[in-house]
């Protein structure tokens, strides 16, 4: 089988049992949505998640150039490393030739490692907590954020929780971006400490939301917006709009096959914004 040029070999294979999606499947996909994914991971250093046997066999993550990489898939220097980068559906294709089920870019491009272009709150909620606090948590970080001047775009993680994105001219550095989300968070969990913690370790999460700024650290990474998940269900990290963020998360929660119609971050690449200060 041969999908967006790439020979796809064993597209037969099953990758999510319960839902029956093979490797065909997972390639169509990303060659299908390709238009509306490629300009949040393309140009930009890769983290992936393979599971060459299906989500339920080992999976690992790969950060680095391997053997017998596809020439789809590109190399990136980086002093001393060296990274990974895909430009077209071809090299999202291969990469699910090689058995990757999940794609997390930087916050920053190949051509400018040093200055990110994006801004990344992740509600990361502990065991229990309700999906209404972490919906009304991302509301409070985009007034907050307004309150700034600054434009936010929500969605999925594929998981329990969710990313409030913030697009932003690459001008401020690394440790710029983290002080400046740490700040922003800093400020939600003092004035709900019950609620929200900065506190990245386990213990300190019982209970509370996780706000984690850490992301915008340089070599960190974030879910793609349209990445599948290695997970039950074959979840998909969906973006949103704000007014589609309901209560129910079950409603949020899409695969391969019913992913919604348009795109609710037409406008994310238009938003011109500077870091304040």
């Amino acid at each position: 089988m041969e999908i967006a040029g790439i020979t796809l070999t064993h597209p037969e294979r099953v990758l999510w049992r319960t839902q029956g999606i093979t490797k065909g499947d997972l390639a169509a996909y990303y060659a299908g949505i390709a238009g509306r994914i490629l300009p949040h991971v393309a140009n930009r250093p890769l983290t992936l998640v393979r599971c060459p046997s299906g989500n339920e066999k080992a999976c690992f993550v790969q950060k680095h150039p391997w053997a017998g990489l596809p020439k789809a898939v590109r190399r990136v220097r980086d002093g001393d490393d060296e990274w990974l980068a895909v430009d077209d559906a071809s090299g999202l294709v291969a990469l699910v030739q090689m058995g990757v089920l999940e794609l997390h870019p930087w916050g920053a491009t190949v051509d400018d490692l040093e200055r990110p272009d994006r801004i990344v709150f992740d509600f990361d909620p502990d065991d229990g907590v309700p999906w209404a606090h972490v919906v009304e948590g991302a509301r409070a970080i985009r007034a907050a954020l307004d309150g700034l001047g600054l434009q936010s775009f929500v969605k999925t993680t594929g998981g329990k929780g969710l990313h409030v994105v913030v697009p932003v001219e690459p001008r401020a550095g690394w440790d710029a971006v983290k002080e400046f989300a740490h700040d922003v968070a800093a400020r939600l969990a003092d004035e709900q400490p019950e609620r929200y913690t900065t506190n990245p370790l386990k213990e300190a999460r019982e209970g509370r939301i996780f706000l984690d700024h850490l992301r915008n650290s340089r070599g960190a990474t974030a879910v793609a917006p349209y990445s599948t998940r290695a997970r039950p269900g074959a979840p998909v990290a969906l973006p949103l709009a704000w007014e589609a963020l309901g209560d129910d998360p079950a409603a949020l929660r899409h695969g391969i096959g019913d992913m919604p119609k348009g795109d609710p971050w037409e406008e994310f690449f238009e938003v011109r914004q500077r870091l304040p200060g």
